[in-house]
């Protein structure tokens, strides 16, 4: 099979793909300025066309036209002229002066600057500061360094270029890499029918308010004063469910940076109006640290009767006690942690880089019971595998690009019951050993395909075999419920190894805590669970052996 890089304009091709896909599918989102673009690129000269996609492509808007050298293009002054003539590129863009300082090499400075340079045999980078204090005005690469033989081209629709990224992947953390990626089998993506309602983002605002948030968050970033964030978020208004979640999670996110800086009002105040998971936890903590301990408790004896999460419900087991105690109340009986299985391990310390479950594993592996270092992998590859048809449904709002490693709603509140037939119709394989089969049939079939569950790197032929031949198809069963009940949160914490006694068709899982190390909430929500359902599972815990003399 012919390799796709190997045609020199197959990042062109990538393009003209993105384009010819929104204007299909994305025309009524499209402005003025974005159809006229996708229109006129198309009447451009092919050389002019990939050289623009390899400035798109690139990083930064800055190109000298030395570092445009490509074959398939040639000469880039001549490519590059319809794309001057449409504004799309200038060659007069004004720079400051730390924009400059990007683009020169240390040769470069010296032979421009060396007149302002105190210490011409030093780094370059401490050259900056004093440099860029003596020259504040903006000017053209060439009224800069009109001694380089170079001229400087700069992009000016990569924003332009950015909006349409953001129609198609519907987000703007993947670029232009996935095409190639693809290409070259790096990644393969499950091929899912996309209906016309699906579509990231349904409307123009949806677009807007997207790059605003984004912006937003840039600001945060970048330490933009917090009341002005604050009142620029408030002004959204959206109806878009995804666009509110990613509101509230800079809300979050800016909660939690007031809660470090103790600026315990804001964050007070930030949580109360944040829908995000884990914002009532934060907001119970918050008024603690205010000794508001009445309001705390109250808050906390509310969401103890509808607990948001299994986090949130393990967090008010530990905080409601601590608050009845400072408002003087009588002390509840506390539930007794139910108990665990303990297995404590003198081992010879490691080889360097070692870990620790890799010494364990080691230590405890024999021929007729292997031991696997799995943790969150074989749970969540069994799942994935069984109810592949579920996560790859081609809902509305689920899928509406090429390159989705899964469902956007993955940890929506509705995922599940929006899918409930065929998860149940999957479980139901449970009750008859049909999942075997499935779940076979499945590895070989779905191999290497993307997805957010199946850890390919992990699940040998071995270990899916011992899986299926040692696992009650009822622990499955509830391992599977769990996820589903809230995949952020449960997808971690399981056990780090699991060991299978083949002949007798039994196993164990086991977490191993090194020295001094302890079991974080997760792995004690897990740890819950399995003695819930009497499912083997033991921690062991290791210190490392004094060396023989």
């Amino acid at each position: 099979m012919a390799n796709p890089l190997d045609d020199p304009l197959y990042y062109l091709h990538n393009f003209r793909q993105v384009l010819d896909w929104l204007g299909h599918r994305y025309a009524d989102l499209l402005d003025t300025d974005e159809q006229h673009f996708i229109q006129q690129f198309d009447r451009l000269p092919q050389a002019s066309q990939a050289l623009l996609v390899r400035m798109v492509m690139r990083k930064g808007v800055h190109f000298r036209a030395g570092k445009l050298t490509y074959q398939e293009i040639g000469c880039p002054h001549a490519a590059v002229r319809p794309l001057l003539e449409l504004g799309w590129v200038d060659d007069q863009c004004p720079l400051a002066f730390h924009e400059l300082f990007a683009l020169l090499q240390k040769s470069e400075m010296l032979a421009v600057f060396q007149a302002w340079i105190d210490q011409p045999k030093g780094n370059k980078a401490d050259w900056l500061e004093p440099l860029a204090a003596q020259f504040t005005e903006s000017r053209s690469f060439a009224h800069w360094c009109p001694e380089l033989a170079d001229r400087l081209y700069s992009l000016t629709v990569m924003d332009l270029c950015d909006r349409l990224r953001l129609m198609f992947f519907g987000n703007l953390h993947q670029d232009w890499s996935e095409f190639v990626l693809a290409d070259l089998g790096i990644y393969t993506y499950e091929k899912v029918e996309f209906c016309a309602e699906s579509r990231g983002l349904r409307t123009r605002d949806d677009v807007l308010g997207f790059l605003f948030l984004h912006q937003c968050q840039q600001a945060f970033e970048a330490g933009e004063a917090l009341d002005t964030l604050l009142a620029q978020v408030a002004t959204l208004h959206t109806d878009n469910p995804w666009l509110q979640k990613r509101r509230a999670k800079l809300l979050f996110q800016v909660g939690q940076y007031c809660e470090r800086n103790a600026e315990l009002a804001m964050a007070e105040q930030i949580y109360r109006a944040c829908a995000y998971p884990g914002a009532r936890a934060r907001l119970i903590r918050v008024l603690e640290r205010q000794e508001a301990y009445a309001q705390a408790l109250a808050l906390a004896c509310a969401a103890q009767q509808a607990p948001e999460s299994a986090a949130e419900q393990q967090h008010l087991l530990r905080v409601l006690p601590r608050l009845q105690r400072k408002l003087g109340q009588p002390r509840l009986p506390k539930a007794k942690p139910r108990d665990v299985p303990r297995l404590d391990l003198a081992l010879a310390p490691p080889e360097p880089l070692m870990s620790v479950e890799y010494c364990v594993q080691a230590h405890l592996s024999e021929p007729d019971a292997p031991v696997h270092y799995v943790e969150n992998g074989l749970i969540n590859s069994l799942f994935g595998l069984l109810c592949w048809d579920a996560i790859f449904a081609p809902l509305p709002g689920a899928f509406f690009h090429p390159f989705q490693r899964g469902p956007a709603d993955l940890h929506s509140e509705d995922f599940h019951s929006r899918r409930a037939p065929l998860f149940a119709a999957a479980f139901a394989q449970l009750q008859d050993e049909r999942y075997k089969a499935t779940i076979r049939q499945r590895y070989v079939d779905k191999w290497g395909i993307q997805s957010p569950f199946v850890f390919w790197n992990l699940l040998s032929e071995a270990l899916l075999e011992q899986a299926l031949a040692c696992l009650p198809a009822e622990h499955l069963r509830h391992w599977f419920e769990r996820l589903l009940l809230d995949i952020r949160a449960n997808r971690a914490g399981m056990p780090d190894l699991i060991q299978f006694w083949p002949a007798e068709k039994t196993y164990r899982m086991i977490e191993v805590k090194g020295p001094g190390d302890r079991l974080q909430d997760n792995q004690l929500r897990w740890l819950e669970f399995c003695g819930q359902y009497q499912m083997p599972v033991t921690v062991c815990y290791v210190r490392w052996a004094e060396p023989t003399p």
